[in-house]
């Protein structure tokens, strides 16, 4: 989860917390170090990529006014970037068949998989990526859009160039993470607009916004652990819990297990020790 500050007219300061949520709700207890993680990787993939991004650096020294106690605080967890308008979509990109595009597949189809072939089983691996897009939501889930409904909302230019710079990402970070012995399954970008030039904005290809598998415990037809709050799910959904708040409180057993899922997908995709980070 994310704090935004204003720094000046141009630029904000992007703060990922160890807060976490599951269903729509924020847990009581924080994931030590899992900001960190998920601006570690989103500074490593906006290097490696090289793309147009709204990311301007991480040296906290060019903002005025923290005290010593924020700076460290925020040292490894922040981002300084550019104020963009963003476009009200998530672009999404599925590799695989997994999670809501399959409960949608299972019931006969929709939005995510309009254009997918039958006969095609839990965690495949597609043919080629498919770009999903999604409404962004105030509160609550987004929701899928149709092609002709995401044409119609951004005309088909953007919903060209989107689609087209969405695919291109997830198969460079794909192409890279196989290299590592870790499958991207499927990840959501947003873009906005910065003085009429268009960038990749937010956090990128992090746990939080992609779905990474062990490439070894992948087996099409079957369940696929992954990196990320997958095992904070999991167990809440063994408690008597309906997913309003309050939620029941996470055990140190989980609370440290998922801070290791997340340390070990930073170092599995960037090949360094988290304890070299910064």
């Amino acid at each position: 989860m994310r704090e935004i500050y204003e720094i000046d007219e141009d630029r904000l300061l992007f703060v990922a917390t160890d807060r976490i949520s599951a269903y729509d709700v924020i847990l009581n207890q924080e994931i030590p170090d899992k900001g960190k993680v998920l601006t570690g990787l989103s500074l490593h993939f906006f290097d490696l990529l090289d793309v147009p991004c709204h990311l301007i650096g991480h040296d906290l020294a060019t903002v005025p006014g923290l005290d010593t106690e924020e700076l460290e605080w925020l040292r490894g967890r922040a981002m300084i970037v550019r104020r963009a308008e963003v476009i009200p979509v998530e672009c999404v990109v599925r590799g695989y068949l997994y999670g809501s595009s399959w409960r949608e597949y299972q019931a006969g189809g929709g939005p995510a998989t309009e254009h997918l072939p039958p006969g095609l089983r839990l965690a495949e691996k597609l043919a080629d990526p498919i770009f999903t897009p999604a409404t962004k939501a105030a509160t609550g889930h987004d929701e899928n859009l149709t092609e002709t409904d995401t044409r119609r909302l951004l005309g088909d230019a953007l919903y060209e160039e989107l689609r087209s710079r969405s695919v291109d990402i997830y198969r460079r970070a794909s192409d890279y993470a196989a290299e590592r012995g870790v499958i991207l399954a499927d990840t959501k970008f947003e873009f906005g607009f910065a003085d009429g030039e268009l960038l990749l904005i937010d956090e990128v290809l992090t746990p939080d916004s992609s779905r990474y598998w062990p490439a070894d415990l992948w087996t099409p037809g079957h369940e696929v652990p992954s990196y990320d709050k997958q095992y904070v799910r999991e167990w809440l959904d063994t408690q008597p819990w309906d997913h309003n708040p309050p939620p029941p409180d996470l055990p140190e057993e989980v609370v440290e297990g998922t801070r290791a899922r997340y340390v070990e997908a930073y170092e599995r995709i960037t090949g360094t020790g988290f304890e070299d980070y910064l």
